[in-house]
């Protein structure tokens, strides 16, 4: 397989992380819905692809990522207490949308985009967490490749435009995926898009809704 070559990816599989010898279910997919990529894109973790990319339809996979080729350590400063006003419309606090738990998109003050997640929730502001869910974790996935084919051109002009901001992927997708954070909030970010809640995401980037 030409490894420059653009492939359409779908695979079904069970996320652990492994710690003190213990496996816990962290993500699963299913086949009535997958986990779809086209490589080369970085939408996939670079560990994640390379492990996926030889194989073929049908193949079974049961690999391990250490924390280095995963999400790397989890860094305490990623976590930032924000003022309640960022995240009112018109005047008045998004309970909505913003809950503990709940993953939104952030913009920092150079206009960079980054998922952040809501960790507290307090009178005097909302701390966020802007950490990939799976930082500090060692990661083993579990599952069948359901495709991997030549990408047809429509569909990589499809990828092309969803990562320019003109259209939604299937996945979990919010433009830095594998949870790289181009940006650090500082106190100074705002909330872009409070309908980004998905939080997942190993082989997936996050999904604006």
């Amino acid at each position: 397989m030409d490894k420059n070559q653009n492939n359409y990816i779908c695979v079904s599989y069970k996320l652990y992380s492994l710690e003190n010898e213990k496996k816990n279910l962290e993500e699963m997919t299913h086949e009535e819905h997958p986990f779809e990529f086209i490589s080369g894109f970085g939408i996939a973790l670079d560990s994640f692809e390379k492990n996926i990319i030889g194989l073929k339809k049908g193949d079974s996979f049961d690999f391990t990522l250490s924390k280095e080729e995963a999400f790397g350590d989890y860094d305490p400063q990623g976590a930032h207490k924000l003022s309640r006003d960022i995240f009112c419309i018109d005047g008045k606090f998004d309970t909505e949308n913003i809950f503990e738990g709940a993953v939104i998109t952030m913009q920092d003050s150079e206009g960079h985009h980054f998922p952040a997640r809501v960790v507290s929730i307090e009178e005097d502001g909302v701390t966020i967490d802007t950490n990939p869910p799976m930082a500090g974790k060692v990661l083993n996935f579990v599952g069948e490749v359901l495709e991997n084919r030549e990408a047809t051109m429509e569909e990589i002009q499809k990828m092309v435009n969803m990562l320019s901001g003109e259209g939604c992927c299937g996945g979990h997708c919010g433009g830095n995926c594998g949870g790289n954070c181009e940006g650090d909030c500082e106190g100074e970010g705002h909330c872009e898009n409070h309908h980004h809640k998905h939080e997942g995401g190993c082989g997936h980037c996050h999904h604006h809704e």
